[in-house]
């Protein structure tokens, strides 16, 4: 009998324990004392980090284990409400929140006087640091949703039906509609100073069953103890904390009043510009007294301050106690509209934190992963997402996911993509002529390019007016790995040297390397950076009657392998077979100035079609390394992907000529070494970049001028911008067989000076300042400098150089911002 109850008594245990241990739900909506719904309003397990986030409508759920509880409700702006609940089953819970009444209560602010925010503020301020770098590390689960909507949109643009492509991607009638909806749970870990990790739980894309939510927790951090939240896609410039260590000098604060919470006295403080567009927010923020720490924020940047994408944007976060001493975020939303070229969008992104761990055990390694997407996380059925989603779905999001799951069916399908494909293909005169071909088969992942033929055509004082039509074809070979096979081809034609050329490439992956191979015969640059391309030549030829391209011919066969060697060491080897040959002018026609004479294809000597070299062959071998200093990768199903780094790159390359093999005629060892960096923070005075290039010739003896270490020079009106480009540099004069050294400097200040300018502010001009510095025996000492502005992917500027302390030349320059091209250094 004893045992029997002993048995009955343990049974009973876990009978009561696996009761008490069950989920259930407590659901309900959140309006304030009219009846409206509280959009996105916390909902906290009192005295845990468990919680949730109301959706758009004011409607919760949050999963809670059986037995009493107390939810705290709570929204920036509203008192906050705290409900005993002892959970037994789902349970429905609706709630009321109350505007907050903030008193100024003995509170006498004379004229002339300090508003008392000030004081409350400089607090705050004091604070900053002690609270940015209280939590040495954290982890937490992060749940995200991200919806943006085209709220209206042209019929057609740049010749595109929006209403078929409305259609397809299920919009309405008026081409309106949701465009893009996804939520992800993630498990988010830091570690002072700024390292963090995400690997994403789950994944669900409205009208996809294979893409991969976009949300990431990192983009939507907002840590208003740092002193300036660096947006780029937002805003070219830094904006400024409202508590940073020289908030006073932007910011004007006036107290609205106290209430007392949780025992805790919170202030709210209203948030003004002193000076309209400066990059700072207007709104309000929340400090808790004594402890002067953030309880909450309500604040928005609007066009005034020049941002780049939307009108406006409003940011609100509200923290929670983690412990007795630290708080962490409970919950922070982003809030867009804009428009551009006749559509406008809106929408937002929202994280919800929970179950924050203050003391996690980690392990430094894991953070050289940034992002990790593993299989499978955008499997999950809809019924994982209704126990699993912390933030139920509104009505429009719901029809959203039902009315898209269809068309992706749809649109996965072979017949469906073969259809799209049909349309997409078909020939017109315009593609053609003016923009290329191409012939895409989704459904199988391969792509061939035809090039335009208007494009194609060039003139220059070498072969006249010539052709040069390429083609290019790609094969997705690896799904899993993200590998490509690549091939290409080039056919060129001059009509006045009567030569034709022919060349292929290909570019195969082996393992976690690329074999590049190409060969054939074609007409190049001597400098082989090519500082000037095609049609801006032919435009200076054929109306300024200045050739400024020097051109050769080359026959050759090249074989390369290159790739990552591990993080951020990268490395290729290559070797090259090449028949040069110098070329004279053959053409001398222009439409205009035919008073001036053209000069000759050789730079030395600009009046005399003197060859520059004999014909020779030439056998060389490349080894070039580099290293960004930085391991910083996301790795998704398809493989693992490295990040640009925050640190300057360092290359180091070796080319030898070999000679007496394969009649080779070239004999020479040149080392060179390089530092760079791009998109270098310099704080509210915008970015910065750099280029320092070194390099010596170990041996020279016996090499031809397209061997020389070469400068991207510029002559011209018009060039592409890259970190190592002179600006007033001749493209071939300095070149040289012997050591050098180059230094560059760009500083963007991102509209620092010109944004405070009335109606020039309105054109979202930044301003750009070069320096460029070349030594070597043959200029000895060349700098120049420059000022401009630029806007979008155009820049104007003035420069003027120096050669050994003497003015060389002076001028105005167009450039244009485009991705750096293979070939540069």
């Amino acid at each position: 009998m004893l045992k029997k109850s002993a048995l009955s008594i343990l049974l009973l245990f876990f009978i009561c324990r696996a009761a008490w241990a069950q989920q259930f739900t407590v659901s309900g909506t959140i309006t304030d004392d009219a009846g409206k719904p509280v959009p996105f309003a916390s909902v906290l397990i009192r005295n845990t980090t468990k919680g949730t986030s109301a959706n758009g409508d004011g409607a919760y759920s949050i999963n809670i284990a059986a037995g009493p509880h107390e939810l705290l409700f709570k929204a920036v702006g509203y008192q906050q409400e705290i409900k005993k609940v002892t959970v037994s089953g789902n349970t429905s819970l609706d709630i009321k929140l109350s505007i907050a009444s903030y008193q100024l209560n003995d509170v006498i602010v004379r004229a002339g006087g300090e508003d008392p925010a000030y004081s409350i503020i400089r607090k705050a301020i004091r604070k900053r640091k002690t609270y940015l770098n209280e939590v040495d590390a954290y982890s937490a689960d992060v749940y995200l949703k991200g919806l943006q909507k085209l709220l209206a949109a042209p019929k057609k643009f740049m010749g595109q039906d929006i209403n078929q492509i409305g259609r397809e991607i299920g919009l309405d009638s008026n081409r309106r509609g949701i465009v893009y909806l996804s939520e992800s749970q993630s498990k988010l870990s830091f570690m002072k100073p700024d390292q963090m990790h995400e690997e994403m739980i789950s994944s669900k894309v409205s009208g996809s069953n294979r893409a991969f939510s976009f949300n990431r927790a990192s983009d939507i951090k907002v840590n208003l103890y740092e002193n300036f939240q660096y947006w780029d896609q937002l805003s070219n410039r830094p904006l400024i904390s409202p508590i940073a260590d020289n908030a006073l000098n932007f910011y004007n604060y006036k107290l609205l009043g106290s209430i007392v919470e949780n025992g805790e006295t919170v202030d709210k403080i209203q948030l003004i510009p002193k000076h309209a567009f400066e990059p700072v927010f207007n709104g309000v923020i929340y400090i808790v007294e004594d402890s002067w720490r953030i309880h909450s924020f309500d604040i928005e940047i609007n066009k005034s301050a020049n941002l780049n994408i939307v009108d406006t944007l409003k940011v609100r976060e509200q923290y929670m106690p983690v412990n007795s001493k630290v708080w962490m975020p409970a919950s922070v939303k982003f809030e867009f509209i804009g428009g551009f070229l006749g559509f406008k969008f809106g929408g937002y992104f929202i994280a919800v934190y929970s179950n924050y761990d203050i003391n996690p055990t980690l392990d430094k390694k894991q953070f050289a992963e940034v992002l990790r997407v593993p299989k499978g996380v955008n499997k999950k059925d809809s019924t994982y997402w209704q126990q699993e989603r912390p933030v139920p779905l509104t009505l429009e999001e719901t029809n959203d996911y039902q009315k898209k799951a269809i068309l992706a069916a749809k649109r996965e399908s072979k017949p469906y993509l073969d259809s799209l494909d049909r349309v997409f293909n078909k020939l017109t005169p315009g593609k053609v002529l003016f923009t290329g071909m191409l012939h895409r088969n989704r459904y199988d992942k391969e792509y061939l390019f035809l090039d335009p033929i208007i494009p194609s055509f060039q003139y220059n004082t070498v072969e006249g007016l010539a052709v040069n039509y390429g083609a290019s074809y790609v094969k997705q070979i690896d799904s899993t790995t993200n590998k490509y096979l690549r091939l290409g081809g080039h056919v060129r034609y001059g009509f006045a040297d009567r030569l034709f050329h022919v060349n292929a490439n290909a570019t195969i992956p082996v393992g976690q390397f690329n074999l590049g191979l190409s060969g054939g015969t074609g007409i190049y640059d001597l400098n082989y950076l090519d500082p000037i391309d095609a049609l801006n030549n032919t435009f200076t030829t054929l109306f300024n009657r200045r050739n400024l391209k020097k051109l050769y011919e080359k026959q050759f066969g090249q074989a390369s392998l290159s790739g990552r060697i591990i993080d951020g060491w990268r490395g290729s080897i290559s070797t090259e077979y090449a028949n040069r040959k110098w070329l004279p002018n053959t053409a001398f026609y222009s439409f205009g100035h035919r008073d001036k004479a053209f000069t000759s294809n050789n730079p030395y000597t600009p009046d005399v079609d003197q060859p520059l070299f004999p014909e020779n062959q030439s056998l060389t071998l490349n080894i070039k390394t580099s290293y960004d200093f930085s391991n910083k990768y996301v790795t998704y199903p398809s493989g693992r992907y490295y990040l640009p780094s925050e640190y300057p790159k360092l290359e180091l390359s070796y080319t030898k000529g070999i000679k007496n093999v394969f009649s080779s005629d070239v004999d020479y060892d040149l080392l060179s070494l390089s530092l760079s960096k791009e998109e270098l923070n310099t704080g509210k005075f915008g970015k910065a970049a750099f280029y320092l290039g070194v390099g010596k010739f170990l041996n020279a003896k016996q090499l031809y001028y397209t061997d020389y270490a070469q400068f991207l020079g510029t002559d011209g009106f018009a060039y592409r911008v890259s970190t190592n480009r002179f600006i007033l540099l001749n493209m071939y004069d300095y070149s040289t067989p012997d050591k050098y050294f180059e230094a560059h400097y760009e500083q963007n200040f991102h509209g620092y000076f010109l944004n405070n300018i009335p109606f020039i502010r309105k054109l979202k001009l930044q301003e750009i300042v070069n320096f460029n510095f070349l030594a070597n025996p043959t200029v000895h000492n060349y700098y120049e400098g420059a000022a401009g502005v630029q806007y979008l992917n155009l820049r104007l500027q003035y420069a003027m150089s120096f050669k050994d302390d003497r003015r060389l030349n002076s001028g105005v320059r167009l450039a244009i911002i485009l991705p750096e091209r293979p070939g540069s250094r």
